[in-house]
């Protein structure tokens, strides 16, 4: 499963997050050598680092051994850990290969099959509903990747699955040179990670690393509405370009009748593969984009097998669609109260993300926009928010760039770094028929752990209710 060339040196992990620790176990039970390094400090840290001790991994909390990872004969890093980070620095001066957890635990899983999803927006939910309707058609399917089950976690099972729904970032398409899905889905495209990458070229070059070993018999699924998502493959040396235009694509589209899976606005229903699935009216999820990551999702199950496209197969792919419900975080309905709807949107970590959640809206919105900046401009939210937008309550490191962007444009204000204050303030401004909206455009690093830390916050503050009046 490894080379032998692993076994006669040192492999050295950066990141003890779940996926760092998950092909700790993988390499350790392959009986490499393993030295495993963060620079975070915590109990958690700490915990994690006992347990990797107890597997026979060598670990250091709180610091990097460089010289150490220079003598490595291979890096695995975390998604995480940016390309500056001096441990991958000192893996380049080595001469060291760096590869992500995703490359390790693919080697372990010869025989899983996989449709494997990226683009900006919709990808969780897209994989998320392809394992949903791989499950309802009798598949033995897992959801793994960036959706939150480390692969490796899956290659350490006893017993493998015939087939994976892979979320896959653009960091972890960075690292994982051997990628080459049976089916490939690509939602969308738009600039993001803007705090990481030197601009959206680059961004688009890691997306397109998910086409860079296509051949003839790859299976592609891309949205026909997004010219970016089909010129990707030039973004590819030569060779790569070429290879990638040797496969099969088929298209989804929110309009045009001649893709392969397209909404038919007009009689309300989605239709693939030449004819209809299910009305919209049975699709529990909020959004256009949600019926474009729908059709992206139908069509990647049927096109991967064309068992999958008889009258039956249709049925059961319908019903399962039916049943499927919002994932925690995205346009999650939390509750309404007092005629106010809340709605927990914390997933959505850039400009496109809240532009399409807004663009869903259909009630007068206050929106909380804020976190840590990623580098892209909120401008491009004006537009709806002039439609919907009752009140923009930024907050966070971001609310000054915020302020700045929309200001003078839609009704705003602006916070401190105090989420209770923020929610409070909210609550103080919505009637009855409005909607409060978590939908930060940002990461949330500057307040909270991460997007789900936030969301659950959220959650907690909506349903407590007002805080008590001060005596």
């Amino acid at each position: 499963m490894i080379p032998d060339s692993w076994r006669s040196g040192e492999v050295a992990v950066i990141g003890m997050g779940k996926s760092g620790r998950s092909v700790t176990a993988l390499l350790r039970r392959e009986g490499a050598r393993v030295y495993v390094s963060d620079a975070g400090k915590s109990a958690a840290l700490e915990e994690a680092a006992a347990s990797l001790r107890a597997l026979g991994a060598e670990v250091d909390v709180g610091s990097h051994d460089l010289a150490r990872i220079r003598r490595a004969v291979i890096v695995v890093a975390s998604p995480g850990v940016p390309p500056t980070a001096s441990p991958l620095i000192a893996a380049r001066q080595g001469g060291v290969p760096i590869v992500g957890e995703i490359e390790i635990a693919l080697r372990f899983l010869p025989s899983s099959r996989s449709i494997a999803v990226t683009g900006t927006n919709g990808k969780t939910t897209t994989t998320a509903l392809i394992g949903h309707l791989l499950r309802a058609l009798g598949v033995d399917a897992v959801d793994a990747g960036n959706i939150g089950t480390p692969l490796a976690e899956v290659a350490l099972r006893e017993k493998h699955p015939a087939w994976l729904a892979l979320e896959l970032s653009s960091f972890q398409l960075h690292d994982t040179p051997s990628i080459n899905p049976d089916v490939g889905v690509i939602t969308n495209l738009g600039p993001d990670h803007l705090d990481r990458y030197a601009g959206p070229d680059d961004y688009y070059a890691d997306k397109a690393l998910l086409l860079a070993n296509a051949h003839a018999g790859s299976k592609w699924v891309m949205n026909g509405d997004d010219a970016e998502v089909l010129a990707l493959h030039r973004r590819l040396p030569g060779t790569k370009r070429d290879a990638a235009l040797s496969g099969r694509t088929w298209t989804f589209s929110l309009s045009d009748p001649g893709a392969d899976a397209w909404y038919e606005r007009a009689r309300e229903r989605l239709v693939v593969l030449g004819a209809p699935l299910i009305p919209r009216r049975e699709l529990a999820l909020l959004g256009d984009h949600n019926v474009a990551n729908t059709l992206a999702a139908a069509l990647a199950v049927m096109v991967g097998d064309r068992g999958r496209q008889t009258p039956q197969a249709r049925m059961q792919i319908a019903r399962a669609i039916s049943s499927f419900r919002a994932l925690g975080h995205r346009l999650e309905v939390v509750g309404e109260s007092g005629g106010v709807l809340w709605i927990n949107d914390s997933k959505a970590t850039n400009v496109g993300s809240t532009e399409v959640a807004l663009k869903g809206m259909t009630r007068p919105t206050i929106l909380l926009l804020g976190g840590r900046h990623k580098g892209e401009p909120y401008t491009a939210l004006a537009e709806p928010l002039r439609r919907i937008g009752k009140k923009v309550l930024v907050y966070g490191e971001a609310a000054p760039i915020a302020e700045a962007d929309l200001g003078g444009l839609v009704p705003l204000e602006r916070l401190g770094s105090s989420f209770a204050e923020v929610m409070e303030r909210a609550r103080s401004l919505a009637e009855p028929g409005d909607v409060v909206l978590l939908s930060p455009a940002c990461s949330s690093y500057d307040m909270f752990r991460n997007y789900e830390e936030r969301g659950a916050e959220f959650k907690r503050l909506a349903r407590a209710g007002p805080a008590p009046a001060a005596k």
